[in-house]
């Protein structure tokens, strides 16, 4: 009799095995799915050109971090001394595009006419200055370009600073972007980094 009880009751929980749900002895099955990762400013950074920079090309990285990434400077730029300013193109740097390091440190990325790259918002050298100006209307600062006649001017943004628009900024970690229109209209340079984006002659 008890031998019997035994085998009945291996042979209930068998089959109470048998009849629980697939999601209790599977978890897997009913785990959620993983979420798309967020766009980083950083990933969002590395085929743009933003206020933070392009690529490697990170506003605020160092002179060694910078020839790590792109390779040293140009013999003529690099007899600038340590505590000097350097603009120039990097040897491994994107076709048509300089870097501005002062006291040792990467202040602007700029995009020239043999650039191909584009701003966050698809804006590159070569694009037409009136529609610039419509796009960003009063979020932007126009002033006149300080050597040519109109239509030539600088647009300035610092997105998120509207403090900031309208003002010579000094501010270190103040970061924005400047088009610089050309006589003919159109976009000839995009800057992009901190303050020293506002200036007209390279280093000054």
């Amino acid at each position: 009799m008890i031998r019997n009880a035994v085998l009945c009751s291996v042979a209930l929980l068998a089959l109470a095995g048998c009849n629980a749900p697939e999601s209790a002895s599977s978890p897997e099955a009913t785990a959620p799915a993983a979420a798309a990762p967020a766009v980083t400013p950083d990933a969002a950074s590395a085929n743009v050109l933003t206020p933070l920079g392009y690529g490697p090309l990170k506003i605020g990285i160092t002179q060694a971090d910078l020839d790590a990434a792109v390779g040293p400077p140009p013999a003529n730029a690099a007899e600038a001394e340590p505590s000097g300013c350097r603009y120039y193109h990097p040897p491994r740097a994107a076709e048509g595009v300089l870097v501005m390091v002062e006291n040792g440190t990467l202040t602007r990325v700029t995009a020239t006419k043999d650039a191909t790259i584009k701003t966050e918002d698809g804006i590159g050298v070569g694009d037409d200055g009136e529609q610039l100006k419509a796009r960003y209307g009063a979020a932007a600062t126009v002033t006149p370009h300080k050597y040519q006649g109109s239509p030539s001017a600088y647009v300035t943004i610092w997105p998120g600073r509207a403090d900031l628009q309208g003002a010579y900024v000094t501010e270190s970690t103040a970061r924005g972007l400047v088009y610089e229109i050309g006589q003919d209209g159109k976009v000839a340079f995009i800057h992009a980094g901190g303050p020293s984006i506002q200036n007209v002659e390279g280093c000054s």
